[in-house]
């Protein structure tokens, strides 16, 4: 289907706005820029880099060994009495005896729990989780963007409308005083002219504003200053291709990120309820461990005492009985799964209900344009007749001042009428998962760790 475009031929948008810079900005190059800087993105991304850390550490933690590395030194001076077996009269007394104690040793564990390989899935699970919600925080991002960007294409068009209302006031108003001043007309038509220009020019600066506000919403979206100001390149707003409502779903339970951060902490649910389980089965710890020590002594039957060798071991662990804590741990997930699938089952309802309501809405702008195509083009043949019937005197200005409002009213629904169009368009490809359609921006990238 060819793409339906609103065509009018508006010459500079910015004529007469000198106060806007020249640096030209088209849709790609402000998601780009957004995409770039925005900090909600900046602060995506860095979640993701921490799960990914969670994940590396909490592997490593599972499958290493833990190795500890001692090392003793120990001295004293004391006064030691003895009194032997063989000789209890005659105690032995050593005063100011040293002793000194040397060793280290190095020891290492390994143990092992059954749940350990589920808790290294869920681990994975919250790593795909951050991921999803980091590109749900683009896609936001993306739709704001483009939603804003063609908002202040609007306002631009606006303003033209605007302007050229105005320049045909200031054709009335010259008529009008020409046809006073000649005495082909009284004053109260001149002075009506002269209300209804003063009236679109308030109308025209009011305009001025708005572009303004809507230049600092874009400017916010893209994380610059407020005051940064953009040529902007495009002057209409282009539809796409007529969507459809059944590839827009089937296309949304595939794709939408919220739906699959549901599913997946869904996903984690359920592994919750089998890492507890499996921590009632048997875990097993190794040990091992190399020490070497040496002991000196001026008291006592050994002058010196060296040890060096090898230690190794294990033992197996079975939890028998823990107050019944871990079965109420066990109960608390299944109720937390039950509550899942029906938080999951709710998105599914909500996500087919916020698509069917936006291609409504869609669907009806489509039938509107239509319309206000036509209307558009009526009111513009009759304000140009209008104008002419009063320029040759055979026109009353209210008829000329009608045709003039009409005109006005029916080229600023008509362009209303695109924009709303786009910005369905916009929500129904954020619904889908398809607002990456034209490859505006690559894949998320993870910062360097």
């Amino acid at each position: 289907m060819k793409k339906l475009a609103f065509f009018i031929t508006w010459g500079c948008l910015l004529t007469g706005l000198n106060a806007f810079a020249q640096e030209s900005l088209d849709l790609e190059k402000a998601i780009q820029i957004g995409l770039e800087k925005n900090l909600q993105v900046k602060i995506g991304i860095e979640n993701i880099a921490l799960r990914e850390l969670d994940k590396k550490i909490g592997v490593g933690s599972f499958f290493m060994p833990v190795i500890d590395g001692n090392y003793l030194r120990t001295w004293s001076i004391e006064d030691v009495t003895q009194t032997f077996f063989n000789d209890p009269e005659n105690p032995n007394e050593i005063d100011d005896a040293k002793s000194r104690n040397r060793s280290y040793s190095v020891v290492g564990i390994y143990g092992f729990r059954p749940e350990t390989l589920v808790t290294i899935k869920r681990l994975g699970l919250l790593t795909e989780i951050s991921e999803l919600e980091a590109k749900i925080i683009v896609e936001n991002t993306v739709a704001g963007i483009s939603t804003a960007y063609y908002r202040l294409i609007l306002e631009l068009q606006r303003y033209q409308v605007l302007k050229e209302t105005l320049r045909l006031s200031k054709a009335r108003l010259n008529i009008a005083e020409a046809q006073y001043e000649l005495g082909g007309a009284g004053k109260r038509d001149y002075l009506t002219a002269q209300v209804d220009y003063n009236s679109d020019s308030s109308l025209w600066l009011t305009q001025l504003q708005v572009i303004q506000n809507s230049r600092v919403n874009l400017n916010e979206l893209l994380a610059i200053d407020p005051d940064t100001e953009f040529f902007i390149q495009d002057t209409t707003i282009l539809i796409g291709d007529r969507l459809s409502l059944e590839s827009l779903t089937e296309n949304a339970f595939m794709e939408n990120k919220l739906l699959l951060v549901n599913q997946r902490a869904n996903n984690d649910a359920f592994l919750q309820i089998k890492e507890l389980q499996a921590s009632r089965l048997p875990a097993i710890n190794l040990n091992s461990s190399y020490t070497n020590s040496q002991f000196n002594s001026a008291a006592g039957f050994l002058i010196q005492n060296e040890r060096q060798g090898l230690n190794y071991g294990g033992n197996v662990s079975l939890n028998l009985f823990s107050g019944f804590t871990l079965n109420r741990r066990i109960q608390s997930a299944k109720v937390n799964k039950r509550i899942q699938d029906f938080s999951l089952d709710q998105i599914e309802i909500q996500l087919k209900s916020d698509i069917q309501r936006a291609y409504n809405t869609y669907e009806n702008n489509l039938m509107l344009l239509t319309i206000e195509e036509k209307n558009y083009q009526v009111a513009k043949e009759n304000s140009e007749i209008a104008l002419e019937r009063f320029r040759l005197g055979i026109a009353s200005y209210l008829e000329f001042r009608d045709a003039q409002v009409n005109l006005l009213t029916a080229e600023n629904r008509l362009i209303t009428s695109i924009y709303q169009i786009k910005e369905q368009e916009i929500e129904l490809l954020r619904l889908s998962g398809k607002i990456f359609f034209d490859n505006s921006m690559e894949e998320l990238q993870l910062p360097e760790n």
